[in-house]
């Protein structure tokens, strides 16, 4: 088991007043698993995507990832986690903006102290499983919305993270750009990458393999995915 949510609960006090953002949800991921986390605005799900992110802790219970219990790691390991075991993938994709492709994707590995050589090297072969061998030297201004989510794809690769966690990663793109980016996720997920995604919209939940639904910070619903849309080919 990769992942092994426990009763998590996440309160948050603002004098006297408490807001529950997670009601004792519980739910177990295993590797190569493709999930999608869905709920309207307000239901959780963004303070769910913290939690498993090592962003935030939960208030009670227990996120276990790897076997590691996040709740009880400092600043420092929290760090090392988010910068080894997590790739992040942002709908506004969090691109340094004046530095090219190849410069961003190299970013992770540059804090881990890579030497440059193998770094660029890993990066070039990441922007090219995404469609991106072209263009390396683009900076994000020079590249489409859907071209920046690759480019962002590509960097949450390179640490070889155990998860893959995307917060609604098509929300910026157009529509066409969506779907090519799904298919990606779903190639990804099919090398055998742990993927957990973020989205208010079912047709995007579409492409994952299970579905979550929190409602009121509350699990309500966990279904394998009969219904899984199929990438161009497969």
């Amino acid at each position: 088991m990769l992942i092994d949510v426990k009763n998590i609960s996440k309160i948050y006090k603002n004098d006297s007043v408490e807001t529950v953002a997670l009601d004792g949800v519980s739910f177990q991921v295993q590797k190569g698993e493709f999930l999608a986390i869905m709920g309207p605005s307000g239901s959780g799900k963004s303070t769910l995507m913290h939690i498993l992110g090592a962003l935030d802790i939960p208030t009670y219970g227990e996120y276990i990832l790897d076997g590691e219990n996040v709740g009880k790691l400092n600043d420092d390991e929290l760090a090392d986690i988010r910068n080894q075991k997590i790739g992040f993938v942002f709908q506004a994709y969090n691109l340094l903006p004046r530095t090219s492709a190849l410069k961003n994707v190299t970013v992770p590995m540059m804090y881990a102290g890579i030497p440059r050589g193998k770094r660029e090297e890993t990066a070039r072969k990441f922007l090219t499983m995404v469609g991106l061998a072209d263009r390396l030297g683009h900076a994000p201004n020079q590249l489409s919305g859907g071209q920046q989510q690759r480019v962002a794809i590509a960097r949450a690769l390179v640490m070889n993270p155990s998860i893959l966690l995307a917060d609604e990663p098509t929300g910026n793109i157009a529509t066409q750009q969506a779907v090519e980016i799904m298919e990606i996720f779903q190639d990804l997920n099919n090398r055998g990458h742990t993927i957990l995604m973020i989205t208010h919209e079912p047709h995007i939940a579409q492409y994952a393999k299970r579905i979550i639904r929190i409602h009121d910070g509350k699990l309500d619903g966990d279904d394998h995915n009969g219904k899984q849309r199929k990438a161009k080919g497969s």
